[in-house]
């Protein structure tokens, strides 16, 4: 069966238009286009009148019968960008986002320049922050993960950057036995899970039927146990000029800025992203905190 990029285009616009805005499946198409071209989605506009070859051909349209289950594209093709790269994810994986971009972004803004930092990331899922991180910000990284599947996607992203994480496979809710009192850090980062059970039904059917709940989700009665446990931890393991950075709960941001007011933590601030939700904290510890 011989069929043109410009025809299967058409095919996608067809069988996806119940699904998808018709700029959508543009996208969706074009980014298909890529991973099996390897070529630029500006290069379609020349070749969309070529024939696929018959590899091609078959691995487009089972991508299209994927993306009709509505399973996430970046689940399909086993890939994410983020930050200008493109980082493997997987089913284990929470799929980077947009707003994750606009944390990465101002932690390289406010510590660009500064010498020896030592930075770790607390729930990592694909090592995205870290890695994007450390391919700006020269810096000492460590990760924290507690799944085994998911770690593994997260050390073949390092591999693939060559940027030289040290990965720790352990629960952030037991702390305490991680590191040594003595052992500190420069920037605290975490996107932790922080959506309510409540919150489930505003979500689109494409997170809850393919995203790790484990990485999205916290029980409805305690929706800051993350943030409660990381911010003991950074008392602990903030350097006196430290600073922590939280992604948050829009919708809980003021919770957690008073959850960490009554930590101690000085200069917490909430930051909005792009769409003007409550995104971001940061916060600084006081030299009095560490003993």
């Amino acid at each position: 069966m011989n069929k043109t990029w410009l025809e299967l285009a058409a095919d996608f616009q067809k069988e996806l238009a119940v699904q998808y805005p018709q700029e959508e499946i543009k996208q969706l198409f074009l980014w298909i286009f890529e991973h099996l071209t390897g070529e630029k989605a500006l290069h379609y506009a020349l070749t969309a009148n070529d024939s696929l070859d018959e590899n091609h051909l078959q691995a487009a349209i089972d991508y299209l019968q994927q993306l009709k289950t509505n399973k996430p594209i970046q689940l399909i093709l086993g890939e994410a960008h983020f930050y200008g790269q493109v980082f493997d994810v997987s089913e284990h994986t929470l799929i980077p986002r947009p707003e994750t971009e606009e944390l990465v972004h101002l932690i390289i803004q406010e510590n660009k320049g500064k010498p020896n930092l030592s930075i770790i990331d607390i729930g990592t899922g694909t090592a995205c922050i870290p890695i994007s991180l450390a391919l700006k910000l020269p810096a000492t990284y460590s990760a924290i993960e507690i799944d085994t599947n998911t770690i593994q996607v997260a050390k073949r992203n390092d591999a693939k950057f060559n940027t030289g994480i040290n990965f720790i496979q352990a629960d952030i809710l037991e702390w305490e036995i991680l590191f040594d009192r003595t052992v500190t850090f420069d920037i605290i980062v975490s996107n932790p899970p922080y959506i309510t059970n409540e919150e489930k039904t505003a979500m689109h059917s494409n997170v809850l039927q393919f995203e790790p709940h484990l990485a999205l989700f916290v029980e409805d009665e305690a929706p800051l146990l993350f943030y409660d446990h990381i911010a003991d931890f950074s008392l602990a393991h903030l350097s006196t000029d430290g600073t922590l950075y939280f992604e948050i709960n829009q919708y809980l941001s003021h919770e957690t800025a008073d959850l960490l007011r009554k930590k101690g933590f000085q200069s917490v601030q909430i930051i909005k992203d792009i769409n003007g939700a409550d995104r971001m904290i940061r916060a600084k510890r006081t030299s009095s905190l560490k003993n």
